[in-house]
């Protein structure tokens, strides 16, 4: 399975969502929250991202929550 990394902040909704669905699908992933980690928030900077969560799947990234979008790349 390829690697999952989602990247959060604390104040979102969508973030907790988002780790809900990971958990409730049994997909492993790491996260790292922006607010508490400020390696993880020059990550997304210098891939110009500006939003979470942000998943990292593999060599794709996907930006929001879409869930289609999540599952097809991990059944590939």
């Amino acid at each position: 399975m390829k690697k999952v990394t989602i990247f959060t902040s604390n104040t979102w909704p969508h973030c907790h969502t988002a780790k809900e669905y990971l958990i409730e699908n049994k997909i492993d992933f790491e996260e790292r929250n922006i607010q508490l980690d400020p390696d993880a928030r020059k990550v997304l900077l210098k891939h110009r991202i500006m939003g979470v969560p942000a998943f990292f799947i593999g060599d794709e990234i996907v930006v929001g929550f879409d869930k289609n979008k999540i599952k097809s790349l991990l059944s590939e």
